[in-house]
Order: C-alpha cells, then sequence, then structure tokens
C-alpha cells in the first residue's frame, strides 16, 4: 500500500482545477482560481505545468507558516490544527 502524504494530495487536487490559456506571443499562462495569487508563466505547456505546480507549493507553505486560511480543496482541509501522536505509539 502507497502512503500518501496531505500535502501532496492538497497539491495535486489543487492542480486538478488548474486553468491554461496561451497568450499572444505564444507563450503560456496557468491559474488555480481557488488559489488566490497562484499564477505561472511558461513558454510550452509542461514548463508552465510545472512552474505553477512549484509556485502552489510555494504559497501553501508561506499560507501556513503566515497563519492564512487555505482553501478547503477535495475535502482537504489544512486549516486543522493537526493532532499530534506520542511517541510511544510510532
Amino acid at each position: 500500500m502507497a502512503v500518501q502524504f496531505i500535502l501532496t494530495k492538497y497539491v495535486s487536487q489543487a492542480m486538478v482545477h488548474a486553468i491554461y490559456d496561451k497568450l499572444e506571443d505564444g507563450t503560456f499562462v496557468g491559474r488555480i482560481p481557488t488559489c488566490k495569487g497562484v499564477v505561472a508563466f511558461g513558454t510550452t505547456l509542461r514548463e508552465c505545468e510545472d512552474e505553477l505546480h512549484a509556485t502552489l507549493e510555494d504559497w501553501i507553505w508561506l499560507g501556513l507558516k503566515l497563519g492564512h486560511p487555505l482553501p478547503v480543496i477535495g475535502e482537504i482541509d489544512l486549516n486543522k490544527e493537526p493532532t499530534r501522536e506520542p511517541m510511544d505509539v510510532l
């Protein structure tokens, strides 16, 4: 059974909602409407997708660090206080 971490799943779910447009100069812009300010550009669609993925990850980490509310995506709510297991349980 493969282990999937919550942040990996959150990023994957958010990327499903990505919207890409081709600009007049032939480059691409990508955005995720539910994640305000997450925008990326690339000379190819793949490059744009990679940049958007990296931008989203940085946006999430910064939001968590600064305590900003993050959107609930795919029933994943990163705004909840994490539960901690005692070390002897692990």
